[in-house]
């Protein structure tokens, strides 16, 4: 990120550092001080302070939600580890590995309602309204993780399914942050709506690029286990990809590498099958497609276009990115 993007990015990472946890219980509140200071990108409480910004309101009237983004965003990383028996999290220990599983569930937990402690704190006039899509969005996330691990016991899942399943469980955060930021700079229903959708189509490249990293990227930048996705036998738009152009042979070998006991080997193999039938290409073409649908829900918005830059430059960061 570069210019305002940064600086709105330590600005968030200021109060972050400053955000303090109750000293006691201690294996309650130490593993929120380690994750939430483990660093990250921030990109969801940057958004929520573009969304206000660009409604001329000043940023430091959206801190208390985009901290409560942040927070919550936290809150899905600790307890999607668990569930994908992640090992490393931003290069370091995920929470249950570094204390155990029920430290990491109830830490989790109580970071949720630190969440919407802080939400709480907005002006009194925008609270209802914030909590509302606070609680439609948390509920949605919930929804898309359910869909993710019902995916892993089914043979059937289509790419259409997929793509509502991320849809649930990254992008509308992506757009929860947007819209907060548009509800406090009081921006009209309609241009609000538009703020949502930008963020939800951006977030839905966002994570398919996340899918393309996670076999593609350069471990020493990405922070997590290369090929991670690939030893799980996630059903990521690659996965389903490959399966739907694939062979009758070239299916035969891609199922048997998913029961290869060497990881390496395994990861190794489906790779060079993607490589084969182009799917990163493929792929990409569909990142494209949303990225586009972002930005023309960016360009709808009544704003004067200039006032829209750093959106623009936020969401070309996020598809150009290398972690």
């Amino acid at each position: 990120m570069k210019g305002h993007l940064v600086d709105l990015s330590r600005l968030v990472e200021k109060e972050i550092q400053q955000y303090t946890f109750p000293q006691k219980p201690t294996n309650l509140y130490d593993p929120l001080r380690y994750i939430m200071t483990l660093g990250g990108k921030r990109i969801r409480p940057v958004l929520t302070l573009l969304g206000a910004e660009l409604f001329s309101t000043p940023a430091n009237d959206a801190m208390h939600a985009a901290i409560s983004v942040e927070l919550f965003h936290n809150f899905t990383l600790i307890h999607d580890d668990i569930m994908d028996e992640a090992p490393l999290r931003r290069g370091m220990e995920t929470v249950h590995t570094k204390w155990d599983q029920n430290i990491a569930i109830l830490s989790g937990d109580v970071l949720m309602i630190k969440a919407i402690q802080e939400l709480a704190k907005q002006k009194p006039e925008h609270v209802l309204e914030l909590l509302n899509l606070f609680n439609r969005t948390a509920a949605e996330v919930c929804d898309g993780q359910q869909m993710d691990m019902d995916f892993e016991k089914r043979e059937d899942v289509s790419i259409p399914e997929y793509i509502e399943m991320i849809r649930l469980k990254t992008s509308v955060l992506l757009g929860c942050a947007l819209e907060m930021g548009a509800i406090i700079g009081n921006a009209s229903e309609q241009d609000r709506k538009l703020m949502y959708q930008f963020g939800q189509q951006i977030g839905l490249a966002f994570q398919i690029k996340d899918d393309i990293l996670d076999l593609y990227g350069d471990p020493e930048k990405f922070g997590k286990q290369i090929g991670g996705d690939v030893i799980s036998n996630k059903k990521t738009l690659l996965y389903l990809t490959a399966l739907k152009d694939a062979n009758e042979a070239q299916k035969i070998e891609f199922l048997g590498l998913e029961k290869e006991s060497n990881l390496d080997k395994k990861v190794d193999g489906v790779k060079t099958l993607f490589n084969t039938l182009n799917i990163r290409e493929k792929v990409s073409i569909i990142m494209e497609i949303h990225r586009k649908y972002a930005m023309e829900a960016l360009a709808a918005i009544s704003i004067e276009e200039s006032q829209k830059e750093n959106l623009r430059a936020l969401a070309t960061y996020l598809m150009e990115r290398e972690n």
